[in-house]
């Protein structure tokens, strides 16, 4: 075929067709057939409707892509030291039962015990309880037995009656050579400058006969004020970050329409609010207002925005390689799947924090049986996800890994994500070991960061993740506006195929079908042809 019945798509128009009309119709009307142009021929935009904005990733050096993760370890690594440098995250005060008054047996007490003075800046309240025994040959053994308690609340010369000894709660304790420590009393609130606590228990006599109580340790345990200050600090600063660059990002993208957004422009557009957030710009409160739900939201905010981050993993792999993203189609499976993780997780996190507001003497243990099956629920939704993603990963790295711009996001998005990944997995098992499903689901003190470094890592990954995809992902400084808007070839099949990966990425090629409009070359296509007719 010759050149001259081309308009620059790889298309052949029969001789005689639409060229031919355009030819005879006077020169202002070739404009309209410009403009409709690009519907009738078949451009990349007939296989996949959405035309993105370019986005720096595009134009970056290999230099810059260094200097991006350099960057995004130094600052995780500044928050980390911070945390290093700060202060312990609880504070404890330990009581012996051998040095208080009228205990007449250490295997029922009453125990009469008093807290330190407390603020709403110690956030909770725990009073921990082990048993010392005289062990022999390193016995192991559990009994269950009952506590109950008086609890009562003073301050400014007022004593308020919490509970009353008709409260009981049945306790497990495990003990191999000595016995592990249990939760008495956990109160989710500082409403009082003091308590003052009777501990008794029962069903203990034939331990002591058999091992001999030698001694019960009792000990307060409250977050450090000191930390506190430092989370709302932190908090506030992260929030007051996250919403600066929320309003950049939009402000960049403000002159191009959404349907023109790239699905990680897009995708940046809904992380950054829950960022935001996740960082719960209201967590002051929780010190001034004594109220349940300002604890649940704060939990919700954690869980959604975490949830979010594993449907945005799922819809990037995926959306990368899929023409057609129909709600019912793409997105809702996606949804199932992590919407079942987010109620395990919600159900997990607010389990003991409801219970202990209603009865600081509850204990997840009672209720041992439905918390084994929805840990084994939330298991197996975790399961399911790491396999879809891993199948979406492979999926995608084995279609669009030839293709240049695909490529270039496919490694960049999987790069970050294994390193944020990988550096999750890490904290989570120093801190908890392989046992992480075991009992740390529950609003326990063990399921809080144990330094100050670990709230500093854990809250400084995932800021700064999503602010360097921000960056990344954002419209290049060099997109030109026009009436056809800035087109950055999002189709794997129209994908720059015959172009080499440092021509296209680093910016040495320049395609000009993709900076003009899309009319130009059919316009001039005509002109040349009325031309060849004058002649």
């Amino acid at each position: 075929m010759e050149s001259g019945n081309t308009l620059g798509y790889s298309y052949y128009m029969p001789k005689g067709g639409l060229n031919r009309i355009k030819s005879i119709i006077p020169f202002k009307c070739c404009d309209l057939f410009g403009v409709f142009d690009r519907y009738l021929a078949p451009a990349y935009h007939h296989d996949r409707c959405e035309r993105s904005v370019q986005m720096k990733l595009y134009s970056m050096h290999k230099r810059e892509f260094v200097i991006i993760f350099l960057g995004f370890f130094v600052a995780l690594g500044l928050a980390v030291f911070i945390g290093l440098v700060g202060p312990p995250i609880t504070w404890s005060t330990e009581i012996h039962a051998s040095y208080l008054d009228n205990v007449t047996d250490m295997s029922s007490g009453p125990f009469v015990l008093k807290s330190p003075p407390l603020t709403t800046y110690n956030q909770q309240l725990w009073l921990i309880s082990k048993l010392e025994i005289e062990s022999k040959d390193d016995d192991s053994f559990e009994k269950t037995f009952a506590i109950s308690l008086d609890l009562y609340g003073i301050a400014t010369g007022t004593v308020v009656k919490i509970l009353n000894t008709s409260n009981k709660r049945s306790r497990h304790l495990k003990c191999q050579g000595e016995c592990e420590p249990f939760t008495v009393l956990h109160l989710g609130f500082i409403d009082f400058a003091k308590y003052f606590i009777v501990v008794r228990f029962s069903d203990l006599k034939g331990v002591h006969e058999r091992y001999h109580i030698k001694d019960v340790d009792f000990y307060f345990k409250t977050y450090n004020p000191n930390f506190t200050q430092m989370e709302m600090s932190f908090r506030f600063i992260y929030s007051a970050v996250c919403f600066g660059i929320t309003c950049w990002f939009m402000f960049t993208l403000r002159k191009y329409v959404l349907a023109d957004w790239s699905i990680e422009q897009k995708w940046m557009s809904i992380l950054l609010p829950m960022l935001f957030l996740y960082n719960n710009p209201i967590f002051p409160l929780m010190f001034l207002v004594n109220s349940t739900l300002l604890g649940m939201f704060d939990a919700v905010f954690q869980v959604s925005f975490l949830s979010t981050l594993l449907i945005f993993w799922l819809s990037i792999y995926h959306g990368l390689r899929q023409v057609e993203r129909r709600f019912l189609t793409f997105y809702l499976p996606k949804f199932i799947l992590v919407g079942s993780l987010w109620v395990s997780a919600m159900i997990l996190a607010s389990w003991q924090k409801i219970n202990t507001a209603k009865d600081p003497t509850f204990s997840y243990e009672v209720e041992t049986e439905k918390f084994e099956k929805l840990k084994n629920f939330f298991a197996v939704c975790g399961i399911s996800y790491v396999v879809y993603l891993t199948y979406l990963i492979l999926k995608a790295y084995s279609e669009l890994r030839s293709m240049p711009y695909f490529d270039l996001r496919l490694k960049f998005l999987t790069g970050l994500m294994l390193i944020v990944v990988k550096l999750t997995i890490a904290i989570t098992y120093m801190r908890f070991g392989m046992d992480i499903l075991e009992d740390h689901f529950v609003a326990d003190l063990s399921t809080k960061y144990s330094s100050s470094a670990e709230f500093m890592c854990f809250y400084g990954l995932l800021n700064f993740y999503v602010f360097t995809m921000v960056y990344v992902y954002s419209p290049a400084s060099s997109t030109v506006l026009n009436n056809s808007s800035q087109i950055t070839k999002d189709n794997p099949q129209f994908s720059m195929i015959d172009d080499s990966d440092d021509e296209v990425i680093y910016g040495s090629d320049e395609d000009e079908d993709t900076k003009t409009p899309l009319n130009s070359n059919a316009h001039s296509h005509s002109t040349n042809n009325h031309h060849d007719d004058s002649d």
